[in-house]
């Protein structure tokens, strides 16, 4: 097999070769590797290699629905066992996970061969995959824009063919922005569907979840299957399953769905005139294909509900930095003031925010109760160029001299701070309300932009949803697919 060949293949269909002994997990691997040694000059998508382990790895009798098929794991959250988790953080270098996640333990014992973790920004906390330290990454379509993050290195490996899906994360859009700026597939599961153990419990009060991003839906559809194999019983919750696999509930027909879409930004910031196009297009395509679809949206204030994530994502960074604790030039400028506006907020004004993500929950399922879907942009305008959200130069420097003496809580309440946390979140409103609400969301490429770049459209499910996102996703992918689309720049 050439490199050309493995391209056509997705997961499942690599995983059905080996099967057949068509070809071995090792030559594989090794069109895996040399694919990633080729493109991750420029696109920086590496944060660890582990060849010599997945080497030995493809080497040994493997066994599951994915033996033999070569992964990759995001360097956060996604521990293996004696390597460093670094989560985009030069504070983490040391660090090394005494055992498995539970969702890597799950990935191997699906068969899977992991050779490498890729790049996320510092603890996640970003929409760009750009770090002190590893540098920023960069999006197979143009080397001048975002793959988005925080799972970029996964988007930017999966879209310039070095694998046909691998893992992620999402807290925020993490699997779906990145899958929209790379045009890919991203689902993220539902709270507590998928486990996210053993350090924890759930993540991020069970906003957060483990994923993957993928090529084709039937890739994603056949992980979640890997993922949910069985309960997690040191979870808080226990999830209902499907009557049948999700890989097979993708295949199934849709039927006739209500679908409610809109481009109003939630937070009422500028809509690039080609997300509404996104948009648009996907409506026009999903009244062809026989679905009810007209404009409608939750009775949530997005505003409100913004602030109710930031305040969240604040007190996050706060909580990572007080377990980690050391030295504190570790840690990048932004997570400082992230965490010290974390640390001005007094417990009560916590836990009303946290009151209040049950109040937009009960909306969102106001409007679940009417439509089986929420269709919305991905993002608010195409990928944004590398370093366009970077903190500007004067905004540094006030934040370095009030870090040094100690008054770094002072500007995180500054109005130039928030400005600058709204201009982060502007390119990105619609995601965080799945997240907060713990619904099940994705991302489907069925855009591009005058300029090439892939821009995705977002569909939210009521709880339970996944298996109508899985199959609503395969019959667009079938109606248009996508699979085949080679990036520009590598």
């Amino acid at each position: 097999m050439d490199y050309e060949e493995y391209r056509r293949f997705d997961a499942v269909g690599l995983a059905e070769l080996v099967a057949r002994g068509e070809v071995s997990a090792s030559e594989l691997l090794e069109l895996a590797i040399a694919r990633a040694e080729a493109v991750h000059p420029r696109l920086n998508l590496y944060a660890l290699p582990m060849h010599d382990i997945a080497r030995k790895r493809a080497a040994a009798e493997l066994s599951g629905p994915f033996a033999g098929v070569p992964f990759l794991i995001k360097d956060l959250g996604q521990d293996y066992q004696g390597l460093p988790t670094g989560s985009g953080s030069r504070s983490l270098r040391g660090h090394r996970a005494a055992e498995h996640a539970v969702v890597v333990q799950r990935w191997l014992d699906a068969g899977l061969v992991i050779f490498g973790k890729t790049t996320t920004p510092e603890f996640g906390t970003k929409a760009v995959t750009e770090s002190l330290a590893t540098g920023p990454t960069r999006n197979p379509w143009n080397l001048d824009h975002t793959p988005g993050g925080s799972s970029g290195g996964t988007a930017a490996a999966v879209a310039a063919g070095v694998v046909p899906v691998a893992g992620a994360s999402d807290g925020g859009g993490s699997i779906r922005i990145p899958a929209a700026c790379c045009g890919l597939f991203g689902l993220k599961p539902g709270r507590g569907v998928v486990p996210a153990g053993p350090l924890r419990a759930e993540s991020f009060h069970g906003a957060a979840t483990d994923g993957v991003i993928s090529r084709t839906v039937r890739d994603s559809a056949a992980m979640l299957d890997v993922l949910t194999a069985k309960p997690d019983l040191a979870g808080p919750y226990l999830s209902a399953r499907p009557e049948d696999s999700y890989l097979n509930l993708a295949a199934r027909e849709p039927g006739k769905l209500r679908i409610g879409f809109t481009t109003r930004s939630p937070i009422d910031g500028p809509v690039d005139a080609e997300a509404v196009a996104a948009v648009e297009h996907a409506a026009k395509v999903l009244a062809e294909l026989g679905h009810e679809v007209e404009p409608a949206e939750p009775g949530i204030n997005g505003n409100q509900l913004a602030e109710d994530f930031l305040a969240a994502w604040c007190a996050n960074a706060a909580f990572i930095m007080a377990q980690i604790g050391g030295p504190k030039s570790g840690y990048e400028l932004d997570t400082h003031l992230l965490a010290a506006a974390a640390w001005g907020r007094r417990a009560p004004e916590q836990v009303a925010t946290l009151a209040r993500w049950h109040v937009h929950a009960r909306a969102l399922a106001a409007f679940h109760e009417r439509y089986d879907l929420l269709l919305t942009p991905t993002l608010a305008r195409p990928p944004v160029r590398v370093g366009e959200l970077d903190t500007p130069p004067a905004v540094r420097a006030l934040g370095e001299i009030l870090l040094r003496l100690k008054m770094v809580g002072v500007f995180s309440r500054t109005k130039a701070w928030r400005d600058q946390v709204v201009a982060n979140l502007a390119p990105v409103p619609y995601t965080q309300l799945a997240n907060i609400t713990g619904r099940p969301a994705m991302s489907v490429p069925l855009h591009q932009t005058a300029r090439g770049l892939p821009l995705g459209v977002q569909f939210v499910g009521g709880l339970g949803a996944e298996p109508t996102l899985l199959a609503l996703a395969s019959q667009l992918e079938a109606h248009q697919p996508w699979a085949d689309r080679r990036p520009t720049a590598v």
